[in-house]
Parts: structure tokens; sequence; C-alpha cells
């Protein structure tokens, strides 16, 4: 079967926006050479990328041509092979980057890439991610990992997949995804655990085998999952929960506190509650030292008396 003119058309469109995004300006006889075109077919060509979105914009006179414009939203982009890797592998250091907001958005973004890049360009960006380490702190989370929640999360269907406990031990879950939270050094999942009958936090670096099912679900009333998933890894994972009062507002509490250490609760009037939990009072008395704020216990008692034992090991340091 022979191509058809509506698809020469379409494929001499592309061809188009492929040289428009080479090089900043071209001539309307440029573009005709390049295309084989006459240059009112070039003239035609352009008004269809108009229709779709693409700002085109035409310099008149006798140096005038065409060059791809600032528009109110963003149009499709088109990205051969070199561009579409070096994308991919920029997105997936954002997705492990610290900057608030940078790793959702990256996810979202590779979940689309991945979904429409061919294999051979999917196992060059694996290879060049299975060759490459970071200096970044944090739990390295694979990719694929973070791609196939994503877009789980947003068919709503169940995935499966190993969790390693802290101890090593493994065991095989089968979740319904609500929610990726990430700290800035780690990714969480909050899922309901559908053997459990519960909602849990999942640590993804330790997780493997992640297989997004057929199963579809309906969405659940469920908690906050930024709140839950802070209370999960901050609190509820310690043997003991204290609350301190800080003279600070809360969100200068917050630049000083990360999420994973301790959550932060605005009090008024200047003061904040920080809510944390520790294996050790004596070590989290320390901490809280550490903050250089006026602080009131509230509970438990015990983190008085650790703080007690603190200031007496402090003024004999002092004292020499």
């Amino acid at each position: 079967m022979g191509v058809t003119s509506t698809e020469a058309t379409a494929e001499r469109v592309l061809r188009l926006l492929a040289l428009l995004q080479r090089r900043p300006s071209w001539t309307a006889t440029d573009l005709a050479a390049e295309l084989g075109v006459t240059d009112r077919s070039v003239r035609r060509d352009v008004d269809r990328l108009r229709a779709l979105g693409y700002p085109v914009q035409a310099t008149p006179g006798v140096g005038g041509g065409y060059r791809l414009g600032p528009g109110s939203r963003l149009p499709p982009l088109l990205l051969d092979d070199e561009e579409a890797v070096a994308t991919v592998v920029s997105l997936q250091l954002a997705a492990t980057s610290a900057v608030t907001g940078a790793g959702d958005a990256a996810v979202r973004t590779l979940a689309k890439l991945d979904q429409v890049m061919p294999p051979r360009l999917r196992a060059e960006v694996r290879a060049l991610y299975q060759a490459t380490d970071s200096l970044v702190a944090g739990a390295a989370v694979e990719p694929d990992v973070l791609v196939t929640i994503a877009r789980a999360v947003r068919d709503r269907v169940r995935v499966r997949f190993r969790h390693a406990r802290a101890d090593g031990a493994a065991t095989e879950r089968v979740v319904e995804p609500v929610r990726m939270v990430t700290t800035g050094q780690r990714w969480y999942l909050m899922a309901f655990d559908v053997d459990r009958d519960d909602w849990r936090t999942f640590r993804l670096d330790r997780v493997e085998g992640v297989e997004a099912t057929t199963w579809r679900f309906h969405a659940r009333e469920h908690p906050d999952p930024v709140a839950y998933v802070q209370d999960a890894i901050a609190t509820a994972a310690y043997r003991h929960h204290a609350r301190v009062r800080l003279r600070a507002p809360a969100a200068e509490a917050r630049r000083r506190v990360p999420p994973d250490a301790g959550r932060v609760e605005d009090d008024g009037d200047g003061w904040c509650v920080l809510v944390a939990g520790a294996q050790d009072l004596d070590w989290l008395a320390m901490h809280v030292a550490a903050l250089g704020l006026e602080t009131e216990v509230l509970d438990p008692p015990e983190l008085r008396d650790a703080a007690a034992r603190l200031a007496g090991h402090l003024g004999r340091i002092a004292g020499g």
C-alpha cells in the first residue's frame, strides 16, 4: 500500500518542525529546499503547525523567514534520539534531587516519555544509568520503579512487588498505590496493603520486582499522604514519641528539622510544636538542644530527665 497524500503531508510537517527546532531562523527558500517543496507549500505547512499550537513567527522582508517563538502554552516537542536520551537521563537526576517539587514533576514526565520511547532508546538509557554513580546523599531508587508506580497511581491499578524490611527479610506485597512522597533524600509510597487490609508506607529503595497488574481499584477514603508518611518515618517506627514546644515560627523550625526527623505544627504566638520519635531519649534530647531554641517539654516527662543528664555532661565538658 502506498503512502497517501495526507500521510506525506503529516510527515513533511514533522520534518518542518524538526528543522525549526534545529536553529533559530530559516528563510522560506531554505526550508523549501530542505523539504523539496515550493515556498507556497512551506507557508501552508507553517499554518498547519500554528493550528496545532506551535508559535511559528514570520519576519517579513528580503531577509525574512520563520522561527519558533514563545507561546501561551507548551506544544508537543519533537526530540531526536540524542535529545531523548539526554532528556530522560536529566529527568532521572531531577527525580532524586532535593529541589522542592522537582522530583514529583520529573517522575510524571518520565512516565510520559517512557510510554512512547522506542525499546532501543530505553536500553541505551538503562545502560547509561547503570554505568553511573552519584555522590548525592540518599538511597538510590531505580527509575523503572518510580515510573511503574506513577503509572499505577494514575491508572488506579494494583501493583505487586517484593519489599525488604530493615533486617533484610523480604515479603511479597500487593497494594493499591495512592501517592509517592519524597523527603529529598528518600522516596516513599503510601498504599493500601490488600493482604493486610490496612494502609502502609514503603521505602522505594527497598522495593524490587515492581509489576503493575490489570486489577483496577476504586479510590478509598485515605489519610493525607504527606502527613501519613511523615508520621510513619518520623514517629511511629520508634520506641519513644515526644512532643516539645519551640519558640520559633513553624516555618523557621521546619527549615531546621528535616521532614523525616519530625513533624512541626504551628502553635500560635511565635511558638510551634515538634513531634518526633527516637529509640533513645538521650539522643533525642541532644538533637532538640542542638536546635538552639527555647524549648518546653510536653511529653514524655522522661525527656526532661534526659535533658538534665545532657546538661550535666556538657557542664563537665565545659569545666574541663
